[in-house]
């Protein structure tokens, strides 16, 4: 086993990496396997020299779980999170789902409340979690308009659209928007605390490095 999905890369990861995305080119499984260990390359030591030593290979993972996605399989969740984390969002990869029953925890900028994000079947809201009483004092999200979305919102929301996901491009609206605190009633954007604050530790490093450059 090279890989679980999340978990540490074990020796030999690294530089299976070519060979798998070769077989991936008609064998699932291999695909699979090779999307596993991207996934997981940021929360390793052995992550970002994977980038660095082996763009082909990244760059031809990346064209073959697109043209998956374009077949609109079951696990489609599946291919979406590895190409964010071939695209470098691994905070977004960890965590991202349908949205049938998302729920995302972000710190207001302005109080500091722990604040519940909600996105799907029980609604799209902001709340304070309350053990016993559950999400407390919702309030209504506002989403971003497709007019409003840029960057990597942009880029989720036109993928989602182009394989008819209509589910998964509603809520990365919602997750692009903005939120109101349930305490001190400022608005902040979602996607952005949300991300500041989940930034696995080499990726953070990587980016500081790109500032400096």
């Amino acid at each position: 086993m090279l890989c679980i999905e999340g978990e540490t890369l074990v020796p030999g990861s690294l530089a299976a990496l070519p060979r798998l995305v070769t077989l991936a080119r008609s064998e699932t499984q291999a695909l699979e396997m090779a999307g596993a260990i991207v996934c997981s390359a940021m929360t390793d030591d052995q992550g970002e020299p994977m980038f660095v030593e082996h763009p082909d290979a990244i760059a031809e993972l990346r064209e073959l779980v697109d043209q998956r996605l374009q077949t609109r399989p079951a696990d489609y969740i599946w291919g979406f999170r590895t190409l964010l984390a071939i695209e470098g969002q691994f905070h977004w990869s960890a965590t991202f789902g349908d949205f049938s029953d998302d729920f995302y925890e972000v710190a207001c900028p302005h109080c500091s409340l722990d604040v519940t994000i909600a996105i799907g079947g029980y609604g799209c809201y902001s709340a304070y979690r309350d053990w016993d009483a559950g999400d407390v004092d919702r309030r209504d999200l506002r989403p971003a308009s497709v007019a409003e979305l840029d960057g990597m919102g942009r880029w989720m929301y036109n993928l989602a659209v182009r394989d008819g996901q209509d589910q998964l491009a509603a809520g990365i609206t919602y997750l692009m928007g903005r939120a109101e605190c349930p305490r001190c009633a400022s608005v902040f954007h979602i996607a952005g605390e949300y991300a500041a604050a989940n930034l696995p530790p080499l990726l953070s490093v990587r980016l500081a490095r790109s500032k400096i450059g």
